[in-house]
């Protein structure tokens, strides 16, 4: 089955998110397609981040653009799934910011040979695209992650996860996510998060 993850690797709970979803990936069979979500668009754009995020809001984008280069091309995917592993490794599983330097190191580790789409701002029409299309599938009131899977009517937000459960809890929330996503009438589930 194929599911489309849109993402913005400056969020620590799209990461988790992002690691239960390659968990479960080869238990159920998952092709993940992976896709730009821009907290800076869900903003107001980057010139409206507060001061102490634009670095990394800036960081997290440049990263997109590349992404956004990458979809659709015979090794985007998988290109992209170990961009994104490679960005999360060395942020959200070092405790660091997201910074311009480490998008390029995760880019390099990664096998990309061609990192001129980190600076290409013609590149910002696909972001917008791909972030429309998750907002519209699952919005209003969302943000990242979006999970999309194949023949589900509308995307959803999240799930949003603390730790990175084992692989049988994984499967156990991948079944009853993908029950609630091929439906069209359960529009939210939560709780606090603590």
């Amino acid at each position: 089955m194929q599911v489309t993850y849109y993402f913005d690797p400056l969020c620590p709970f799209t990461w988790r998110t992002s690691r239960w979803l390659v968990k479960v990936a080869p238990e159920r069979d998952l092709d993940i397609h992976w896709r730009p979500f821009s907290l800076a668009i869900l903003n107001g754009g980057l010139a409206n981040a507060p001061e102490q995020w634009r670095a990394p809001a800036e960081a997290s984008f440049s990263a997109l653009r590349l992404i956004a280069s990458l979809s659709g091309s015979p090794e985007g995917d998988a290109a992209i799934g170990r961009f994104y592993t490679e960005i999360g490794n060395r942020t959200h599983g070092a405790d660091a910011p997201i910074s311009a330097e480490i998008v390029l190191a995760a880019a390099e580790a990664a096998g990309i040979e061609d990192t001129k789409a980190l600076h290409d701002e013609s590149l910002d029409a696909a972001v917008r695209e791909s972030h429309d299309e998750a907002f519209q599938s699952a919005g209003p009131d969302i943000g990242s992650p979006v999970l999309w899977p194949e023949g589900a009517p509308r995307g959803v937000h999240g799930p949003i996860i603390g730790p990175v459960p084992d692989v049988d809890e994984a499967v156990k929330i991948w079944d009853a996510v993908a029950v609630l996503a091929a439906g069209d009438t359960v529009f939210e589930v939560k709780r606090g998060r603590s």
